[in-house]
């Protein structure tokens, strides 16, 4: 869904401008030809996700002529240049065709979704959008003179294999939530220091006035209740407690007003949504999956509204808050129990619970980090005065990869020492733990637990993938349906204690 709605806000309206391009494709990959190298077979990738939302899906994307950065002085031919494939061929950043000159900040390429440049000696690049990356489908063999680039901003759950070292090792350059990798998307969801600033929606007199005419203090919304944080545990606990309005499937105690049924409505921050769920004084913020750097609209919608996030997600949420006293951690109370307490002490003394909204004034924002980030990031949200970061960190990687080859060439030519190895992502890149219970410890959950038989299971799972695509290329294998002979021969190696 959210892949083809991206497509779709891509489609320019000037015929004229489709013809004329189209034209200008074909003759640019009619000059390539004679660098083909034998093709396979490729099926299509699946493009099945799961529903966590993505911060695509609220950007806006126009169709606009390229741009040549201020250092960029490459004038060479479209024959010349080096080609970056898009391999997720649903997410490709341009339309139509399925090729485009980029003009970069230094130097310039030629962007592609279509596969059959895979083998080309021109193709510097391949670049995957993590949730559609599976280990199965990997482009075989992988060649020397290529790299591969992985952009992911959705959540950890959609792709595990991110998260094992055998699997993010197999990228030198990454776009992720984590502040750690290449080309950081840390602060996606925030699209400005303004949509902090903006004044609280529902006034804290008219706040009260609901609370005694019956409404609960915290706000609990999801629908997607199977996931890897098992927030509903906790939720569930916490609510023998203290009042919490569950909307939506998961622990389902409150119906949604008919005109708010449609889920669409809460993805697209629908301005009768954001009226009611302003009501409420506090909002239960749990991600559905736990990493650092890893927070979505749950975090930031409630600072906009003026309400109070009871936040788990990020280990380290704190570096990116407007102030010291801006969120409620989850976990920085050792059991719901306090956790309510200290809710219901805040619910019944304003003085206290104002103090989590005092960074609407300017003044109060005393976060450096934020304040800095915010400013410098070269992509923008729904900013057309920057690119946004599909068609960022595209560019990243065509000045990194014509550096790279200019330096080989360099030292061909005896005109320079050898260059430096590819960059090689790690752990910090996108690293995240073993989901745990959302509440309780593992050892004390029963055999036929529902989440204990997916999560935990899936993780070590994809662990077994990564080591097996590991082995398929370090074997330069060119047949990936040979992934589960490969980690068979893992596992038969680690029991034999030879591994």
């Amino acid at each position: 869904m959210l892949l083809s709605s991206l497509r779709g806000r891509l489609v320019p309206c000037v015929c004229l401008g489709v013809l004329g391009l189209l034209c200008w494709v074909w003759v640019s990959f009619a000059s390539l030809a004679d660098e083909q190298l034998p093709l396979g077979a490729w099926e299509a990738v699946d493009h099945t996700a799961f529903e966590p939302q993505s911060a695509l899906s609220e950007m806006e994307f126009a169709s606009i002529s390229s741009y040549r950065g201020p250092g960029n002085n490459d004038h060479r031919s479209n024959k010349e240049l080096p080609i970056l494939l898009w391999w997720s061929g649903g997410l490709f950043p341009h339309f139509p065709g399925d090729t485009e000159r980029i003009d970069c900040a230094k130097s310039s390429c030629l962007v592609t979704s279509n596969r059959k440049v895979q083998l080309y000696k021109r193709t510097a690049s391949i670049i995957f959008y993590g949730t559609d990356f599976r280990a199965y489908e990997a482009p075989l063999p992988r060649l020397q003179h290529q790299t591969w680039a992985l952009f992911h901003e959705e959540s950890p759950m959609n792709n595990y294999f991110l998260s094992h070292g055998p699997g993010i090792r197999l990228f030198n350059y990454t776009a992720t939530f984590r502040r750690e990798s290449d080309y950081p998307l840390t602060l996606q969801w925030l699209p400005s220091l303004d949509y902090l600033l903006r004044p609280t929606a529902v006034p804290l007199e008219q706040k009260n006035r609901l609370r005694r005419e019956g409404l609960a203090p915290v706000l609990y919304m999801q629908s997607h209740c199977d996931v890897p944080s098992n927030r509903d545990r906790y939720v569930q606990e916490l609510m023998k407690y203290i009042e919490v309005d569950s909307y939506g499937k998961c622990l389902n105690n409150k119906q949604m007003p008919d005109h708010l049924e449609d889920t669409s409505t809460a993805t697209g921050e629908d301005p009768h949504f954001m009226s009611f769920v302003a009501r409420y004084k506090f909002h239960l913020a749990l991600e559905n999956g736990v990493c650092p750097d890893y927070m979505t609209e749950k975090l930031w919608r409630p600072l906009h509204q003026g309400c109070v996030p009871v936040y788990r997600g990020s280990a380290v949420v704190a570096d990116w808050m407007p102030n010291e006293h801006s969120v409620i951690i989850v976990d920085d109370f050792p059991s719901p129990k306090a956790l309510a307490d200290f809710i219901k002490h805040l619910d019944e003394n304003d003085e206290e619970y104002e103090k989590y909204l005092q960074f609407k004034n300017p003044k109060s924002i005393t976060n450096a980090k934020l304040l800095e980030s915010l400013s410098t990031r070269e992509w923008g949200v729904n900013d057309m005065s920057k690119p946004n970061y599909l068609n960022g960190f595209e560019c990243y990687v065509c000045d990194q990869e014509n550096a790279r080859l200019t330096a080989e060439k360099a030292f061909k030519k005896g005109q320079s020492g050898e260059p430096a190895p590819p960059k090689m992502a790690n752990n910090s890149h996108m690293g995240c733990p073993l989901p745990q219970p959302g509440f309780g410890e593992v050892q004390d959950l029963p055999e036929d637990d529902g989440w204990l038989q997916i999560w935990p299971q899936d993780y070590w799972q994809s662990l077994d993938q990564a080591e097996g695509l590991e082995s398929l290329i370090r074997h330069n294998e060119s047949d990936p349906s040979l992934l589960w002979k490969h980690i068979q021969n893992i596992a038969m190696s680690r029991a034999r204690g030879q591994r």
